[in-house]
């Protein structure tokens, strides 16, 4: 099993920055393939970014390609999403997960076998 915590969350005025952490325990996860989703209040959860077990490969939506960059320290047991000029429209829950399915980059939510609690950001307009 493995345990996932996001942090980092907040309020930040458009055109600001974030960076998220999301912290994993139980076991390592540099097996999995790692993925950060967002889900807005009335909205479906949508897919953010990905990145493969070592690293090598990422996936971005459209939507925050060129501003979002994913990343992971296996050494820490740790996947980041750096967030940089931020919109209203990012404002949703941030939820990291974890597949045990794949080996590329999956975007579909169903393909994640673990997921964190998720944390809230807010970007004022």
């Amino acid at each position: 099993q493995v345990q996932l915590v996001e942090s980092g969350g907040g309020l930040v005025q458009a055109g600001g920055s974030l960076r998220l952490a999301c912290a994993a325990s139980g076991r390592t996860i540099s097996t999995n393939v790692m993925g950060w989703f967002r889900q807005a209040p009335g909205k479906e959860r949508e897919f953010v970014a990905g990145i493969s077990r070592r690293g090598s490969a990422t996936r971005y939506a459209d939507s925050v390609r060129g501003r979002f960059t994913i990343s992971r320290d296996n050494a820490k047991n740790t996947v980041y999403l750096q967030m940089f000029s931020l919109k209203p429209e990012d404002t949703a829950v941030y939820y990291c997960a974890a597949s045990s399915l794949d080996v590329f980059v999956n975007t579909q939510a169903g393909r994640y076998d673990y997921w964190g609690q998720g944390t809230q950001v807010t970007v004022s307009s």
